[in-house]
């Protein structure tokens, strides 16, 4: 089974069109994907958690 793939922080911002203020102004509304912090510190998204939380938003339109 492969692991699913995780999403850097820039590359996430760079395709949903968002500054990282703006993405962190959501995040602490509670409206961002969620994130997952790295033992050393990185931050990464899941794709499929990216993909759902795009969706969400789509139905809502």
């Amino acid at each position: 089974m492969s692991r699913p793939q995780m999403l850097k922080l820039p590359e996430v911002l760079t395709e949903i069109g968002m500054s990282r203020a703006a993405f962190y102004r959501m995040r602490a509304r509670g409206k961002a994907p969620r994130l997952i912090k790295l033992p050393n510190g990185q931050l990464r998204v899941r794709r499929a958690d990216l993909d759902s939380w795009l969706t969400s938003y789509e139905e809502a339109a």
